[in-house]
């Protein structure tokens, strides 16, 4: 195990293995080819080719997204896609455009549509050693139950900004009150491209600091995570490096923390892969 191997497993994506999806001229989703061949079922709302899928529903966002709703439930109904999650993501061109259509967040990485994130590294010093809050997840989460987690993640579902998502889900998993997460500072965005067992997960996690008073203890309320650790940074990274024990996606955000505050110094073996492996460009 080492930090590479982290990068690597959430960057295992390969084009040959998907068609991408287009609105019009747009590329909006990477579709793996076994879900395109499903997707054939649906010719009134996506067109399937060789090497492209189109999405042929017509309509402002609102008629879009009911069309693919539909294809959704059905798809569902036949266990190409777990549960739905009852929250929706925006299917955009770009970040911050205006959305083509609403999709269920349980549905994204079928489709491979871009998913948006905020992941908050909770810190403190002791003198001259950095600690971090490090939350465990549930043993019921559906995605990585009883994996170490940053203190607070999650997605940014329809209706909420960054700064909304950031305040909603610190209070939710961790009890922030609202004026100490509004001392929160944007530290830059990790991306990454990878394969699941469902299809691919093409997401940017907007990733910020909050350095915690030392009587702060966080607590949570939604029942997501189960306890809180606070350990040294230097534990955590051995851990990383040593373990799968976090989820694979905070292997991430825990590296770019450690490069950007010294604590993975530049004369380390992987400082280089990781410094430059944790930022895929968004073609």
């Amino acid at each position: 195990m080492s930090f590479l191997d982290h990068i690597r497993r959430c960057n295992n994506y390969d084009p040959a293995r998907v068609a991408p999806l287009f609105a019009a001229a747009e590329r909006i989703g990477l579709v793996r080819r076994d879900n395109a061949e499903a997707l054939r079922n649906f010719p009134d709302v996506f067109r399937v080719a060789d090497d492209k899928v189109e999405l042929v529903a017509r309509g402002d966002a609102r008629a879009v997204s009911r069309a693919v709703d539909q294809v959704v439930d059905a798809l569902v109904n036949e266990k190409q896609i777990p549960k739905t999650r009852s929250e929706t993501f925006d299917v955009t061109i770009r970040w911050g455009a205006e959305p083509i259509f609403r999709l269920d967040r349980g549905a994204v990485p079928f489709f491979g549509t871009r998913a948006y994130g905020v992941h908050l590294n909770g810190y403190r010093r002791d003198g001259t050693e950095l600690l971090t809050w490090v939350g465990r997840r549930a043993a019921n989460k559906s995605v990585a139950p009883n994996k170490l987690d940053n203190i607070v993640a999650g997605g940014i579902g329809n209706g909420h900004g960054l700064a909304d998502t950031l305040r909603k889900e610190a209070d939710e998993e961790a009890m922030i009150p609202p004026a100490l997460i509004a001392r929160a500072v944007p530290a830059g965005a990790v991306s990454y491209r990878m394969e699941t067992a469902l299809g691919i997960r093409d997401d940017v996690l907007f990733v910020y600091d909050l350095e915690v008073p030392a009587d702060f203890v966080p607590k949570n309320q939604d029942g997501e995570f189960s306890d809180f650790l606070l350990m040294p940074v230097s534990a955590v990274l051995e851990r990383i490096r040593t373990s799968d024990d976090f989820k694979f996606n905070v292997n991430l955000v825990i590296l770019d923390f450690a490069v950007r505050h010294g604590a993975l110094p530049p004369d380390d073996p992987e400082f280089l892969d990781v410094a430059t492996g944790l930022h895929r460009p968004l073609d």
